[in-house]
C-alpha cells in the first residue's frame, strides 16, 4: 500500500475555515455511504462522533458538530480498520473532507461489522512487504 504525501494546506486569508468551490476538482473515486465514526482532533482529549457520508481511498467527507479547522489533523475510527489519520481539506458548515495520510481499502469499511474483514486480510493489506531475498545460502560439505 503506497505511502501518501502529506497534504498540504495552503495559506488561508482569515485564518479560519474556507469552503469548497465549484473548481474543486476530485479525481478519485468515491462511494456514498452512511456510517458511524469515533473522531479525535489532534491536541484534543475527547473522542467525538461523526457521521462518514461518503469514502475514497484517499479519503473521506463527514459531518459532526465538532468545529474543526481546513489543515487540522484528525484520526478517525473506521469500522473494521480502526484509526485512521488524515488532514482536514475543506470545511463547510457542519461538513468537512479529510484526506488519509495512507490509502485504505473502502472495501473494508462497507464490510459488515458482524461479518468483519479476517484479521490475516487486514495484516496482508496494511503488513510491510516482504524484504528482499538474500543471497542463497550454500551448503557446506
Amino acid at each position: 500500500m503506497p505511502l501518501r504525501a502529506s497534504y498540504q494546506v495552503p495559506a488561508t486569508k482569515s485564518g479560519i475555515c474556507e469552503t469548497m468551490n465549484d473548481s474543486d476538482n476530485r479525481q478519485i473515486p468515491r462511494d456514498s455511504l452512511f456510517i458511524m465514526a469515533g473522531l479525535r482532533v489532534d491536541g484534543e482529549q475527547a473522542e467525538h462522533s461523526a457521521r462518514i457520508r461518503n469514502l475514497s481511498t484517499g479519503g473521506l467527507m463527514a459531518e459532526t458538530s465538532v468545529r474543526v479547522t481546513r489543515g487540522a489533523i484528525v484520526h478517525v475510527n473506521l469500522r473494521n480498520l480502526g484509526w485512521t489519520a488524515g488532514t482536514v481539506a475543506w470545511v463547510q458548515d457542519n461538513r468537512f473532507g479529510v484526506a488519509f495520510r495512507e490509502d485504505i481499502d473502502p472495501k473494508v469499511v462497507r464490510a459488515p461489522a458482524g461479518n468483519a474483514v479476517p484479521e490475516a486480510a487486514l495484516r496482508k493489506c496494511f503488513a510491510a512487504p516482504p524484504p528482499p531475498p538474500g543471497p542463497k545460502a550454500r551448503k557446506l560439505i
